[in-house]
């Protein structure tokens, strides 16, 4: 297949890229600045994620698949009314870009995989969400909602829309894992707030592995929770990584100096969550490599905490 991917570079999209280049698929990476290509992409594509399309279009007409990935970080800094801006418009804007390029196409991809977030259900306390729970109504679950919404526009008979509601990934390279370790390394990890909080994560493995999935199965359509079958509360997270990194988790980060160094993010970010599970995903049949977080980091972490 001809898989186009906005977002190729970043954390998850280099991670999906090997992998589907390991399967033989040719790439197409759509990225602001293009560079020399790597080995199993076929090209990069300059674009512009401004809500129109350009010359970039080209490579989506005919492709098998379109897989959107791009937005700017929600953790890189403390949220001002621009940043908060920013976030969103980098995600709806870049999803309708992509979504007016299908809409605009001869032959559109049979199917468009669009990155979402947990985050569309808001904070909640232990009740399991599956992908039928409603959305919440805080900064970041309307963020998803316009998010999805994008990429919902295009969904049709010749283009199945798949929206891929991502919790908290592990991996050593990239992504939050390793800013939580300092504090762990220094012998002061511990729990975040009162750590009651669930954390709905999943390994890099089983993203990469659900997005495949989702690519070749006519079936998944909709959303779907890219998160392990058994999230947990921030206290048994911390005291998992302090046991992968053979550290103790005993010293807490207090809530109200996280929300005077963060404010609004450290709220929605760390100090609530959704207890988010993967019905879909195991009903169409996906098999977890790592179903419990004392499995994902120990494998993350097999060769010690400072490889």
């Amino acid at each position: 297949m001809r898989i186009v991917i906005a977002g190729g570079t970043g954390f998850l999209g280099r991670a999906l890229a090997a992998a589907l280049a390991a399967d033989r698929h040719e790439l197409v990476i759509l990225t602001r600045r293009p560079g020399t290509p790597r080995a199993g992409v076929a090209r990069f594509v300059s674009w512009k994620p401004d809500g129109g399309t350009g010359s970039f279009a080209r490579a989506i007409d005919g492709a098998s698949a379109v897989v959107n990935l791009a937005g700017e970080s929600i953790a890189g800094r403390r949220w001002s009314p621009a940043r908060k801006r920013r976030i969103l418009e980098s995600r709806r804007d870049a999803t309708r870009s992509r979504a007016a390029a299908i809409a605009a196409a001869g032959q559109p991809p049979a199917v468009f995989l669009s990155a979402s977030a947990v985050g569309y259900y808001g904070p909640h306390g232990d009740e399991r969400l599956d992908e039928t729970a409603p959305a919440g109504s805080d900064f970041l679950a309307e963020v998803c909602v316009q998010w999805e919404a994008e990429a919902h526009r295009v969904a049709s008979a010749r283009t199945r829309v798949v929206c891929l509601r991502t919790g908290l990934v592990l991996a050593r390279d990239g992504g939050a894992l390793p800013r939580m370790l300092l504090p762990f390394r220094l012998f002061a990890g511990g729990r975040i707030g009162d750590g009651r909080q669930y954390w709905p994560w999943i390994h890099r493995d089983d993203w990469v592995g659900l997005v495949r999935y989702a690519l070749e199965r006519p079936a998944i359509a909709g959303a779907i929770n890219l998160t392990a079958p058994d999230p947990v509360v921030n206290a048994e997270f911390a005291r998992a990584l302090g046991r992968a990194l053979r550290r103790p988790a005993l010293l807490p980060a207090p809530a109200f100096a996280l929300r005077l160094m963060l404010g609004e993010m450290a709220e929605a970010l760390l100090l609530s969550g959704q207890r988010a599970v993967p019905v879909k995903a195991q009903r169409e049949g996906y098999r977890f490599a790592y179903e419990r977080v004392d499995e994902a980091l120990g494998a993350i972490f097999a060769r010690g905490p400072q490889a």
